[in-house]
């Protein structure tokens, strides 16, 4: 299967690519997605895939078989083989009833559990359309890293004993602390970002790394990023954040892409703080877990 650029780039509303989430707008690309369909079912990752920090085999992969593509639009199916299986289909441009199809079958023939339907808004669309969306958001080092925390932050391994990181990522296990405190005390990740709140952890952000994207820019990672709901309000998260982005540009990185619920606490402090949208990403059901069915929610 290979992609003509051509039909793709006229459709491509925003810098996303399958199975390897958003990428650099100044990213090649064409290669990327190349890339994924050549990697596909070899579980290998690529080496500028984000998600290779947590495994060693790749669990999503594009399903060259069910791939439409034509001048007005293209349907890229994914299979997840985390869980039960999810089929997601990622349309570009026209075509989401057909997507909801597609995602349907698919996952009917690799018996899946769930169905999905990946779609995008531009940055001039999102505030329209934004119910259930993540917007990408791009925060450029070349500006510097901002504005320096206004709250103390250090990092966790800093933290006296009784600190309570442990109560901390068991209460905020939903946003995915509790997973990475076992990655902590495995010793295989970057440092966690903490402040503290009458000597108890109140907030993290972590880990902290960076990788080479494909073109060999230096990119700050995605962060598990929380603040204990009886401590939101105090500007702890926002110093936290100030926190991370001066960790990045400290350890040389060019930039960060980050997804953030459109309306969300998250979102309205990247709006504040100063990044740059790129547009949004909209997941639908097509097929919930127990077979339920869902029609398209708007169409593309």
């Amino acid at each position: 299967m290979r992609f003509r650029w051509d039909w793709i780039e006229r459709v491509l509303s925003v810098p996303y690519v399958p199975t390897l989430g958003p990428v650099h707008p100044d990213s090649p690309l064409p290669h990327l997605f190349a890339a994924v369909v050549a990697a596909a079912g070899t579980g290998c990752f690529l080496p500028y895939d984000k998600d290779r920090r947590w495994s060693d085999r790749k669990a999503e992969r594009v399903l060259v078989d069910g791939i439409e593509h034509d001048r007005r639009r293209t349907l890229v199916p994914t299979f997840l083989e985390r869980g039960a299986g999810t089929v997601r289909v990622h349309v570009y441009w026209d075509g989401l009833a057909s997507a909801v199809d597609l995602a349907r079958h698919l996952a009917d023939v690799h018996g899946a559990a769930r169905a999905r339907v990946v779609s995008f808004l531009g940055p001039d669309e999102v505030e329209a359309r934004a119910q259930g969306s993540t917007r990408v958001q791009l925060k450029d080092f070349n500006d510097g890293p901002g504005r320096v925390p206004d709250v103390p932050v250090q990092e966790a391994k800093q933290l006296p004993e009784g600190a309570g990181f442990a109560e901390f990522a068991e209460a905020m296990a939903a946003d995915g602390f509790a997973f990475l405190h076992g990655q902590i005390r495995t010793g295989t990740v970057g440092p966690v970002l903490v402040v503290s709140h009458g000597g108890r952890v109140a907030g993290a952000i972590g880990p902290m790394e960076t990788m080479a994207d494909a073109a060999g820019a230096v990119r700050l990672l995605p962060q598990y990023f929380g603040v204990l709901p009886q401590h939101r309000g105090r500007g702890y998260g926002r110093a936290l954040w100030r926190a991370a982005m001066h960790w990045g540009h400290q350890h040389g990185a060019a930039y960060q892409l980050l997804q953030t619920e459109v309306g969300g606490a998250s979102d309205r402090l990247c709006a504040a703080e100063g990044l740059e949208s790129l547009g949004a990403v909209h997941q639908m059901e097509a097929r919930a877990p127990g077979g339920r069915e869902v029609g398209p929610m708007f169409r593309s």
